[in-house]
């Protein structure tokens, strides 16, 4: 049975910095790309970065690029979430996600490639 547990939400002052983890457990973690996803409160849920098995090569969205940073630890199957300079528009629901072993770069932003997820940490960032 395939598992994913986030941690490491919290609530965190506009500026700061939070890191979030995600351990997988029950599918080869090496094999899969893994992403963030999240989720504000009334509205849908949008991708934020994810991470590819080949060359670690990150993708995120255009609000959080130069902020955040995704990375990966295969060895401890663990994907990360380095959030800095936080806003308050950074406020949500963050998933933790893990892809197809087959989705190539241009399918990375697309939930519907994603067969498991966590049930979520909650960030909050307080202005």
């Amino acid at each position: 049975q395939v598992q994913l547990v986030e941690s490491g939400g919290g609530l965190v002052q506009a500026g700061g910095s939070r890191r979030l983890s995600c351990v997988a457990s029950g599918l080869t973690f090496s094999r899969y790309p893994m992403a963030w996803f999240r989720q504000a409160p009334g509205k849908e849920r949008e991708f934020v970065a994810a991470i590819r098995t080949t060359d670690g090569r990150p993708t995120y969205t255009d609000s959080v690029k130069g902020r955040f940073t995704i990375s990966r630890q295969n060895a401890i199957n663990t994907v990360f979430l380095q959030m800095n300079s936080l806003k308050s528009e950074d406020t949500a629901l963050y998933y933790c996600a893990a892809a197809r072993p087959s989705t190539i770069l241009s399918q990375i932003r697309v939930e519907l490639r994603y067969d498991y997820w966590g049930h979520g940490t909650q960030v909050t960032v307080s202005s």
